[in-house]
Parts: C-alpha cells; sequence; structure tokens
C-alpha cells in the first residue's frame, strides 16, 4: 500500500488485547511508542488513542502515565465485576464509535488490535467515508478475516521492536 505523508492519520489501540496478546504469545509487553510510531510511518498524525481498562493494580497509573506521555490519549473503563464472579470489560463499541466518528476527518484509520469483531467496523469505514484502515496486529491472534478486508496489515510479530 501507498502510505504519503500528507495522510492524515487516526490510531485507536485496543490496549487490552495487545497486552493479552503479548504477554500469551511472547510473555512479554507491549512497546506502545514504537506501535505508534510505525501506525504514524511518517504520516500526519491527527489523534492516537489508547483505549485501557481501568482493575486498581498498581502499576496501572504509571502505565497510563506513559501512554499519556508518549502521545496517547487514553480512555478509560472500570473493569466489571459481576455478582456471579465473572468479570468483563471491553471496548468494541466505543472504539467503533470513535472511530467512525474520527473517519470522516482522516485519510486512514490504523486499529491496533486482532479482534475479529471489527470486522463490519472496517467494511463500514471503508464503504461510506473512503477512509483506508489499517490494522497492526500479532498475526498468530489477529482474525483471518479482519487481515484480509483491511487496506494493510502490519505484523507487531515481525519486529521485535514492537515489544520489550
Amino acid at each position: 500500500m501507498i502510505k504519503h505523508k500528507e495522510q492524515r492519520v487516526g490510531v485507536l489501540v485496543d490496549v487490552s488485547n495487545m497486552y493479552h496478546s503479548a504477554k500469551n504469545l511472547y510473555k512479554k509487553r507491549v512497546n506502545f511508542q514504537e506501535v505508534l510510531k510505525g501506525a504514524v510511518d511518517g504520516r500526519k498524525l491527527i489523534r492516537a488513542v489508547a483505549y485501557v481498562i481501568h482493575t486498581e493494580s498498581e502499576e496501572e497509573t504509571s502505565f497510563f502515565e506513559a501512554l499519556l506521555k508518549q502521545g496517547f490519549e487514553v480512555k478509560m473503563k472500570d473493569l466489571q465485576i459481576f455478582s456471579s464472579g465473572m468479570k468483563k470489560a471491553d471496548w468494541d463499541v466505543g472504539i467503533a464509535v470513535d472511530a467512525i466518528k474520527l473517519s470522516k476527518n482522516l485519510d486512514v484509520v490504523v486499529l491496533v488490535t486482532g479482534d475479529g469483531d471489527y470486522l463490519p467496523l472496517v467494511e463500514y469505514i471503508q464503504n461510506t467515508t473512503g477512509a483506508l484502515v489499517e490494522v497492526m496486529g500479532f498475526r498468530q491472534t489477529t482474525s483471518s478475516k479482519l487481515i484480509e478486508e483491511c487496506d494493510d496489515f502490519v505484523s507487531l510479530s515481525d519486529d521485535k521492536k514492537y515489544l520489550q
């Protein structure tokens, strides 16, 4: 895919999805600063949003502050714990709504996730706004349909700079 420096880019990061993929695949953490740099790829960054889950662990605060310092706007949602003990936390709808709203003012939406639930979002943006949709994720945990449908896929598995 041709990328040029005048393209306006928005980067939306499903932090939980990336965190768990890196941890399960490599027993490492994601280097979100490198991910942002790779997503922008010399183009004009308009907005970078990291979607996080607040669980009240002590390391969280410094992690969220690091994301802010790296240039991300951090959107936070509390972990829901049900009376059955089941836990739920995801940003799928929030990321989708933001992507649709932002795509009208962007040339490229970069989704940093492997979640196949975003397939209808990718198709919607491509068919209604004309913006390109790029996906960055770990190849082993990224939906093959998502890879197929997006305009460009960057595998975080292919370069160790994306891990720390």
